[in-house]
């Protein structure tokens, strides 16, 4: 076995790989910046949960006479631990304090004071530290997800007929969308929301360039000339580029009015496009115009023609019509004034209550037009608007170039944090209108901030989105690694994302710009592909959303190997020359080959060193954990490495762990990430080992043991046979002595698929390739009877049965042990409470949980009544509504529990009340010695010193300047959690120690009165359950699976198949030292498959076997196969494992040598024992009277109509008859059937099936008169 100290032989070549950076990062980072909790409030970024309540607040009523301000917001601690919750289907939670100020503006109102108070807003739920959440008592995850980035995005399409058709769309982050967009007859169009479409230049008139001339002069495209005789003679045979109009006043009386009202009316003389003449000329200077446009001319004109087209298209002249043009398309209806139909483009675009690009789309905009727009301006201007048309009119032209959507610049991720805040702000946003309407309702009387608030808003919210999104999942947790892949995923799927039915190829291809960013291997197979991905080992996600991968910076050929690499997102990655991590060079950094193959965005072309931008940090910078955890991937086919690594996730816990001979090194970090272990904090001895616990005396400094309330000795509770959301096992057990010193980051504990604090799915296997007597044809796989017997793979699984007693019309039910109508054999494991005693072997059809339950029933006949009298037979109305174990259910209870509410009676009461008083005194003592052990500690600090001037919060002086500190003194502060200005003494170091004692104080103060309200909560309340229900019962009950045939194996190279036959030892094929074979793989799955990574692993497996090492090999940077034949010979084994095997049945040497070794094999969740299942009668569908299906509802096998065609085939006729009709829906034949096998009499004709009679009912419904005639 490999200690601590023997750590894996590691075969990389690559130097100078940088540490990975936290595997969780992505979750958890996330959440903290969204609720920005260890961070002042003064200090707090904008950004997360401030941000969003900065956006909703202040809130005012319509009459802006109260304003409702935002202070700052809190967090109580959670009355229960993780732990709790998951026993009691909880939600692990934090309740959230805002502190609101509400003011009054209104002078009339002088007795309106001004209010600031703490107001609840509801629970939160909140991140464990595995950057989980515990929701009703289940783990689940909030995948991330990769979205389309807000800004503007140029694409073609083609028409029907050929024509190349351009757009521009720009998505916000609110809002609504706004494509440009040509057509055939090359005009350009405004599309608002996708459905409303106006030319450009209306659009261009409605934000202020009202005139042809203007809308010209954006695009330079026309020469003003003057109006006179001579000067319009010389520009006859030119192109007029805008309408000649005639303008004129008209005077009417208004008849609602009476008032004189001026109209302006338009007359076209000459339109756009018309070739000036001598006639011409005559009319224009009769129309008494002052100038004129002409088209300008140069070589620029033919490029923008569209813009010609689009203004002849142009129903409208100036600006109003234009807002009037666009209130009519987008609301079908006319404009009730001028102002209304103005405000709607402004409203729509330009107001930053409706719309908003955010700080990413501005950004991405900025970068893409060119534009240096500052970056909180995040609304259009109208300057956008033009460059966004000038670019796509070069882009007709050819002079630019269209966005690649799936490129990852135009991707971008939205974690756990910003999903939270929109959520906040659904909430928000409601929780404001009910404030406005409850402030408008309000008028005159003093109303408080509490008044204004309903807390239930917000936590609806919140909870339905736990509850019910597509990006909340319920968390894999078949094994460390699934859990933390499920962390790190990214889904494009959910809401504001793609569907699966939308998504084509492209979406789900690999794109250049994944690499170092997301997995190309690792992604689900079927409609999924492509869509769910995984984050690459080093990709972080930066503060706008884009995901970054590492680079090592090159000057001159020179690679940067002492500073830390620089992370480069996608955009900022475009045009550089980056070659591999392997790339040869010197200990200085000076690439030492001539020439260099690199990679160029898609491209890869061979350059010399000193063009060099940039080298990969690590060759297996591109893969996904579970990716880089396969030894020798390079060797695999993609298409495999894919299988494997989704099927290490499904690798159940073993009972026995046992890590890879040959694995890459990732092992131990996966591990430790995964937070399942408990890892050492610092330096100490181990006081104290069993199985349930380690005590652990930490060395501590003086001074840390002076500001600590904490003793030196830390308990460390250790998991035992926790059931995960799989129904897996979670086991710890130590692995260090008492006595052992143990240094920081060192492992406590083993086991949940880990030894020795690495990750270990599987068991190492002696293997050969060969073929066994057809056992293992295609895929199956022949295994020796002693990985059975010595439990290589047994594995424990757990499974929890829930009983809820409820409060019915007919009375209360109730857990016991006296259930009418059952043996006593049957009841002899339960206790007075109903439930199963611990340790009872269970077989199905055993009762687990006793309950009775009132029975509804006519009222009792007056006989009835008489012999209940004198019996006192009371079975009678009680109905038994036990859980019992289902027909696949063996295993022996681990453990049960039972929750209930307080019981509310007068004598209750009263106890109740002497207890909190107790309960009080007790804390209260406690309290008490917790000030005591602060002051003396403070005074042990603040000893021979003078008062500076301590202030509480409110800036109230409560150890006044210039005083020396005494013991009297500091027992007279009340309250030193509040002790937060001023300044104690004059020496900084001094004033940092009490700040740091005060905020440990603090710390413990908080656990203190969390655990008093805890149990006073306890006494009064109970246990905390769902409502309606009185009691909850569980019984865990665990199931300990040995190997069996029918059960999924897989390696981790792809190569899966089913145990089809367990040997005898005896029999299995055996080496020439004796030694048989644990399980024998079938050759043929190699070729064809070109996962040849397995025969590697193998070959390595057997050396580092008869070596008693460990290894290493890195993806992209293993072993190569002269290093592995060093090993072998070494080792003394046959090169490549080519050995003659013996036959274990006759003795004889095989013809052909075989390919042996050892390789790790993994058992997958997919067991034999969860899938087998048989019926003989059960339930029945209500309508087709049919046997229901699959094995949870307990049903049958379908007869489907190929099989009913099979015995057709065969003639076999009464057969078929009996499955068609008393098998399935003849109710009638299915009883007397049954009557005559018990009274063994002949069988009945069947009769008529009663899928035949819904026939028969539908087409009655048809209005058909149907009858059945002898």
């Amino acid at each position: 076995m490999i200690t601590n100290q023997n750590e894996r032989l590691n075969f990389a070549s690559t130097k100078n790989i940088p540490a990975y950076p936290d595997f969780l990062d992505i979750q958890v980072k996330s959440f903290k910046d969204f609720f920005q909790l260890e961070t002042k409030s003064e200090e707090r970024g904008n950004e997360g949960l401030y941000n969003t309540f900065m956006e909703n607040f202040p809130i005012t009523d319509t009459r802006n006479q109260f304003v409702l301000e935002f202070l700052d917001y809190f967090v109580d601690p959670p009355r229960y631990s993780i732990e709790e919750c998951i026993d009691r289907g909880l939600t692990y939670s934090v309740p959230l304090k805002a502190r609101l100020k509400l003011y009054c503006t209104d002078p009339e109102h002088e007795d309106f004071e001004t209010i600031v108070q703490d107001v609840y807003l509801g629970t939160i739920p909140y991140m464990t530290p595995s950057g989980t959440f515990v929701i009703n008592g289940a783990e689940r995850v909030v995948v991330s997800q990769l979205h389309r980035s807000p800004g503007v995005f140029f694409g073609q399409s083609f028409h029907a007929n050929g024509t190349k058709l351009y757009s521009a769309r720009v998505i916000p982050f609110k809002g609504s969308w706004i494509e440009f967009a040509t057509d055939i007859n090359s005009v350009m169009y405004a599309y608002i929301d996708r459905k409303k479409k106006l030319p450009v230049t209306t659009l261009f008139r409605a934000i202020g360039f009202e005139r042809d001339k203007d809308i010209l002069e954006i695009f330079d495209l026309a020469e003003e000339v003057k109006v006179s005789k001579t000067g319009l003679k010389k520009y006859i045979g030119r192109r007029l580029a805008a309408r000649v109009l005639n303008t004129w006043h008209e005077d009417f009386v208004d008849e609602d009015t009476g008032e004189v009202v001026s109209i302006e009316r338009n007359e076209i003389i000459l339109d756009r496009d018309t070739v000036l003449d001598k006639d011409n000329v005559e009319e224009i200077i009769e129309a008494n115009v002052k100038n004129i446009l002409l088209h300008k001319e140069d070589n620029n004109q033919a490029d923008y023609a569209i813009i010609h087209n689009t203004l002849q298209k142009d129903p409208t002249n100036s600006e109003k019509e234009a807002v009037e043009h666009i209130y009519r398309q987008l609301r079908n209806a006319e404009p009730p004034d001028e102002e209304t139909a103005r405000g709607i483009i402004d409203k729509l675009f330009f107001s930053d209550q409706r719309y908003n690009l955010g700080e990413v789309g501005r950004y991405r905009m900025n970068k893409k037009l060119n534009l240096d727009t500052p970056i909180d301006k995040q609304v259009l201007t109208k300057e956008d608007i033009i460059t966004i048309v000038k670019y796509l009119i070069e882009l007709i032209n050819s002079k630019a170039e269209i966005d690649d959507i799936d490129h990852l610049s135009n991707r971008r991720v939205r974690t756990v944090g910003e999903q939270l805040s929109a959520q906040f702000g659904v909430g928000l946003a409601r929780m404001a209108r009910t404030i406005r309407e409850r402030m408008n309702v309000r008028d005159n009387e003093v109303f408080t901030p509490i008044d204004l608030i309903n807390a239930k808003t917000l936590s609806s919210v919140i909870n339905s989105f736990f509850g019910t999104n597509q990006l909340s999942q319920f968390m894999d947790q078949t094994n460390p690694l699934a859990e933390i892949t499920h962390k790190r995923r990214l889904s494009a799927l959910g809401p504001g994302g793609l569907s699966r039915e939308r998504a084509g190829f492209e979406v789900r291809d690999v794109h250049y710009t994944h690499y170092g960013r997301l997995c190309p291997i690792e992604t689900p197979e079927g409609p999924n592909i492509g869509l769910i991905s995984s984050l690459a080992v080093y990709a972080k996600v930066n503060n706008m959303g884009f995901i970054e991968t590492p680079y090592r910076p090159v000057v001159e050929g020179k690679v940067d190997i002492v500073n830390d690499p620089v992370y480069l997102s996608a955009e900022e990655e475009e045009g550089m020359l980056i070659a591999q991590a392997n790339v040869p060079m010197d200990s200085e950094g000076n690439i030492t080959e001539e020439r260099v193959v690199v990679k160029e965005e898609g491209d890869f072309p061979v350059v010399e060193p000193k063009e060099l931008h940039y080298t990969d940090v690590s060759p297996n910078q591109i893969a996904s954990i579970s990716a880089s955890l396969i030894p020798f991937l390079e060797h695999d086919d993609a298409n495999r490495a894919l299988m494997g690594s989704n099927m290490m996730r499904q690798a159940v816990p073993l009972l026995r762990a046992d890590s890879p001979i040959v694995g890459t090194g990732l092992e131990r970090q996966v591990a430790s990430d995964s937070r399942v272990l408990i890892n050492a904090e610092g330096e100490g001895v181990v006081e104290y080992v069993d199985a349930q616990k380690i005590i652990i005396k930490y060395d501590r400094t003086d001074e840390e043991r002076l500001i600590s309330f904490d003793p030196d000795e830390k308990v460390y509770n250790l998991i035992k046979f926790r059931k995960t959301n799989q129904s897996t096992c979670i086991n710890l057990k130590p692995i260090v002595r008492k006595g052992d010193r143990v240094t920081r980051g060192q492992v406590l504990c083993e086991g949940y698929a880990t030894q020795n604090g690495e990750l270990a799915l599987g068991r190492n296997l002696q293997v050969a390739f060969m073929p066994w007597k057809g056992y293992n044809f295609e895929d199956a796989i022949v295994i020796s009877e002693k990985v059975v017997r010595e439990d290589i793979f047994t594995s424990i699984h757990i499974d929890d049965y829930t009983l809820e007693v409820r409060d019915t019309k007919l009375g209360n039910e109730e857990l016991t042990n006296d259930i009418p109508n059952v043996s006593e054999e049957a009841t002899k494991d339960l206790d007075e409470n109903g439930m199963i005693r611990i340790g009872a072997e269970v077989k199905p059809g055993d009762i687990l949980i006793g309950k009775i339950t009132p029975k509804g029933e006519s009222d009792p006949t007056p006989e009835e009544k008489l012999l209940r009298a004198i019996f006192g037979d009371k079975a009678g109305d009680v109905k038994d509504a036990s859980l019992k174990a289902s027909p696949s259910l063996r295993g022996v209870v681990l453990d049960k529990k039972l929750f209930a509410r307080a019981v509310k009676d007068k004598r209750k009461r009263s106890k109740d009340k002497d207890d909190l008083a107790l309960l009080e005194t007790k804390f209260e003592v406690k309290f008490n010695e917790l000030k005591d052990r602060l002051v003396e500690k403070l005074f042990f600090i603040v000893n021979g010193k003078t008062s500076q001037g301590v202030l509480n919060d409110l800036g109230e002086e409560i150890l006044p300047k210039g005083k020396k500190f005494t013991q009297k003194m500091l027992h007279a502060v009340d309250d030193f959690a509040h002790l937060t200005k001023g300044q104690w003494t004059v020496d900084e170091e001094t004033n940092s120690m009490i700040t740091d004692l005060i905020h440990n104080y603090k710390i413990k103060l908080n656990d203190l009165q969390g655990a008093l309200r805890r149990e006073k909560f306890m006494i009064t309340v109970g246990d905390e359950l769902p409502s309606g229900i009185l009691k909850l019962a569980k019984v865990y009950i665990a199931k300990k699976r040995k190997l069996k045939v029918g059960d999924k194996m897989a390696g981790r190279h792809g190569n899966k198949g089913i145990v089809a036959r367990i040997v005898r030892d005896e029999d299995m094929p055996f080496l020439e030292d004796g030694t048989p074979v644990d399980i024998v793989l079938n050759p043929l799955g190699v070729p064809s498959r070109m996962n040849i990574g397995q025969i590697y692993e193998t070959v390595l497996g057997w050396a580092g076997q008869k070596l008693g090492k460990k290894y290493a090999t890195p993806i992209f940077d293993g072993a190569e196969l002269d290093q592995i034949n060093a090993l072998t010979d070494e080792a003394g084994i046959p090169r490549f494992g080519h050995t003659y095997l013996y036959d274990g049945g006759t003795g004889e040497r095989f013809h052909q040598r075989a390919t042996v070794g050892v390789i790790y094999m993994l058992k997958l969740g997919h067991m034999v024992d969860d899938k087998m299942h048989a019926r003989s009668i059960g339930p029945y569908s209500l309508i087709t009277q049919q046997p229901l299906g699959g094995k949870a509802q307990f049903g049958g096998q379908r007869f489907g109509e190929m099989e009913v065609w099979a015995l057709e085939a065969y003639g076999a006729s009464s057969t078929l008859r009996e499955i068609l009709t008393v098998k399935s829906d003849d109710v009638i034949g299915r009883a007397k059937t049954y009557e005559a096998i018990v009274k063994g009499e002949t069988m009945p004709e069947p009769g008529l099936p009663e899928s035949f009679n819904v026939l028969m009912h539908e087409l009655k419904g048809l209005g058909l008169d149907i009858r059945l005639e002898e």
